[in-house]
C-alpha cells in the first residue's frame, strides 16, 4: 500500500487511489477523524494494516475483535479497517454491530488479545474513528498510538500471510448475558434508560430489565443521525431530557448512556444529575462495605471527598488519585487491581467479581441498581445526601498555546511545591499535599483543594477548585488563589467560563 498523504482533495482522481490519512487524527487513546475530509477509506484500510504491523512488533498474538456502531458509514469503515488488518496477516473475529464494551468483551470469551471498534463514541455525525487495545482489558494510551501513528505516516505496514475473518454470530446474547446475569433485582425500581438513538439503545434497555428493573425507554430507536441531541450523558441537552423524563414519570432513575455505550450518566428521582465522581463516591461507600480495605482509583478532576470521607475510612478503603483520560485510569486501576476507578467524565471501571476491567456503562448501571437493592429504605437522592458537602466549581479553561502550556505548567507545578515545601497556606490552610501525577492538584489541611493542569487535546489549562467549607470559598479559592497566580504568567489569555 502507498505512503497515506494528508493534502489529497475528495474531489480530485488521487482521492480514490492513494490513502488520506491526517496526523491529527491520532489522539492519545484512540483514532478520530471527519470521514472524507481528513481520512478516506484507503486510509482506513492503511490504518488497519499499521495496526497490524504493530500488533507483530509487539509479539502478541495477531487475534482481534472487530466491532462498529451505528452510523451510516461505521460499517464501510470497518470493512475497510479489516482488510488492512487482513493484509497484515491478522485473525479477524468480527462480532458485528456493537458497543464499545461488547467488543472489549469479545477479547476475553473469544479468545483475542486485540480489539479494533469502529466507533466516533458521542461525536457529531461524520466523525469516525477506532478504539484499539493489544491487552486485555487495556486499551492504547500515548505511547502506543505514538508508534502507530509512526507505522501508518511512514508507510512502515508490513503485508503478511495467514489473515482470516470469521464472522461471529449472536454475539449480542452472549453479551447481553454478562452484563445483566450478575444483577438480580429484589426491590422494585422503576428507571429511565437514554440512549440518545445512538448503538446503546439496541442493547442497554434489555439488559436492565433483564436486570430485573421496569424500563422506560427514551430515545433507544437506533436514528444516527441523532435527530435531537447526541448521546453525551455531559450534554446539558440530554440531562434536561432525562429529568424530566424522570419526573413526568415517577421514575426512581434516570441512566443515560453514550454513542458506544461505555460511559453512564446518571439522574436521581427529584431531576438532579449526580456527577460521576459523586456516583463513585456512593458507590466506593457500598462497595467497601463488601470489600473491606478495598482500593479505588479516581481521576484528578473528581471530588477529595475520597480523602476525607469517615465511611471510606471506616472500611479501611484506600483512594488513589490519577491522571484524567479513561485509558490511564483504566491502566491504572488494573495495575493497582483496585476494586475500582472512577472518572468523573462517566467512565467507571470495576474489576472481579462486578467486571472484568474495561469502562462498560451497563456494567456501572448494574452497579448502581444493585447499590439502591442493597438500600431499599433509600431513594438515590437520600444516598447522595448522606454525602458529605463539597462546593465544585465548573471546569475552567483559560487559553494557553499547545506549545507553550506545558512549560507554563511545569512553572505552576513549581511553585505549588515550593509553597508546600515552606510550609506554606492558601487562604489561611496548610497545603498537606501536592499531586503531580497530572499537572498540580494541591490538597488543603480541611479537605479542600485546587487544580491546575493542562488539557489533553486543546490550546488550554484546565483549572478546578473544590471547597468543603462554602460555594463563597470556593469561589475564593479561584478568584483570590488560581486566577492571580495565572495572571502572573502572560502566556496565560482569557477564560471560557469563570465562577
Amino acid at each position: 500500500m502507498q505512503t497515506p498523504r494528508q493534502d489529497i482533495r475528495p474531489n480530485s482522481p488521487e482521492y480514490e487511489t492513494i490513502p488520506l490519512v491526517k496526523p491529527t487524527g491520532f489522539r492519545e487513546y484512540d483514532a478520530r477523524w471527519i470521514l472524507e475530509k481528513e481520512i478516506n477509506l484507503l486510509g482506513v484500510q492503511a490504518l488497519g494494516l499499521g495496526l497490524a504491523t504493530y500488533v507483530h512488533e509487539i509479539g502478541v498474538r495477531p487475534r482481534i475483535v472487530t466491532g462498529h456502531d451505528f452510523r451510516s458509514y461505521s460499517l464501510s469503515v470497518k470493512q475497510a479497517l479489516i482488510l488492512g488488518l487482513l493484509e497484515g496477516g491478522m485473525e479477524v473475529l468480527d462480532v458485528g454491530l456493537a458497543l464499545s464494551p461488547m467488543a472489549y468483551f469479545g477479547q476475553f470469551a473469544l479468545d483475542a488479545a486485540c480489539v479494533a471498534m469502529v466507533t466516533a463514541s458521542h461525536n457529531e455525525n461524520g466523525w469516525t474513528g477506532v478504539k484499539m487495545g493489544a491487552q486485555a482489558p487495556l486499551t492504547f494510551g500515548p505511547d502506543e498510538m505514538g508508534r502507530l501513528k509512526e507505522i501508518v505516516l511512514g508507510g512502515q505496514g508490513v503485508a503478511r500471510p495467514g489473515g482470516r475473518l470469521e464472522r461471529v454470530e449472536n454475539f449480542r446474547e452472549r453479551y447481553l448475558e454478562e452484563v445483566s446475569a450478575p444483577v438480580r433485582l429484589t426491590r422494585p425500581l422503576k428507571v429511565v434508560c437514554a440512549t440518545g438513538n445512538g448503538t446503546a439503545g439496541a442493547f442497554a434497555p434489555e439488559a436492565l430489565r433483564r436486570m430485573g428493573a421496569e424500563v422506560i425507554e427514551m430515545d433507544a430507536e437506533l436514528d444516527f443521525t441523532f435527530p435531537k441531541y447526541n448521546p453525551n450523558p455531559e450534554d446539558h441537552a440530554m440531562l434536561k431530557q432525562m429529568a424530566a423524563r424522570v419526573k413526568e414519570t415517577g421514575a426512581d432513575l434516570a441512566l443515560g448512556f453514550d454513542g458506544d455505550g461505555d460511559r453512564c450518566g446518571v439522574v436521581d428521582e427529584t431531576g438532579e444529575e449526580i456527577f460521576a465522581d459523586k456516583i463513585g463516591l456512593m458507590l466506593a461507600r457500598d462497595l467497601s462495605a463488601l470489600h473491606p480495605n478495598a482500593t479505588f482509583v479516581v481521576d484528578v478532576k473528581s471530588t477529595g471527598l475520597y480523602k476525607t470521607d469517615e465511611v471510606l475510612k471506616a472500611n479501611g478503603a484506600e483512594t488513589v488519585y490519577w491522571k484524567t483520560g479513561h485509558s490511564y485510569i483504566k491502566r491504572k486501576t488494573a495495575e493497582l487491581k483496585a476494586l475500582a476507578g472512577f472518572e468523573k467524565s462517566g467512565h467507571f471501571f470495576f474489576n472481579a467479581p462486578i467486571g472484568r476491567g474495561y469502562d462498560d456503562g451497563i456494567v456501572a448501571a448494574g452497579a448502581v441498581l444493585a447499590m439502591l437493592d442493597r438500600n431499599p429504605d433509600k431513594s438515590l437522592s437520600e444516598l447522595k445526601r448522606a454525602l458529605p458537602n463539597a462546593y465544585t466549581s465548573l471546569t475552567m479553561s483559560p487559553h494557553c498555546d499547545d506549545e507553550l502550556k506545558y512549560d507554563v505548567l511545569a512553572k505552576v507545578v513549581r511553585e505549588y511545591e515550593d509553597l508546600a515545601a515552606s510550609g506554606g497556606s492558601i487562604l489561611g490552610r496548610r497545603i498537606v499535599e501536592v499531586i503531580t501525577v497530572n499537572g498540580a492538584r494541591v490538597h488543603l489541611e480541611d479537605g479542600s483543594w485546587v487544580l491546575v493542569r493542562a488539557s489533553s487535546n486543546k490550546p488550554e489549562l484546565v483549572v478546578v477548585v473544590e471547597s468543603q467549607v462554602s460555594e463563597d470559598d470556593m469561589r475564593a479559592l479561584f478568584r483570590q488563589e488560581v486566577k492571580p497566580r495565572l495572571a502572573a504568567h502572560p502566556e496565560v489569555g482569557a477564560y471560557n467560563q469563570e465562577i
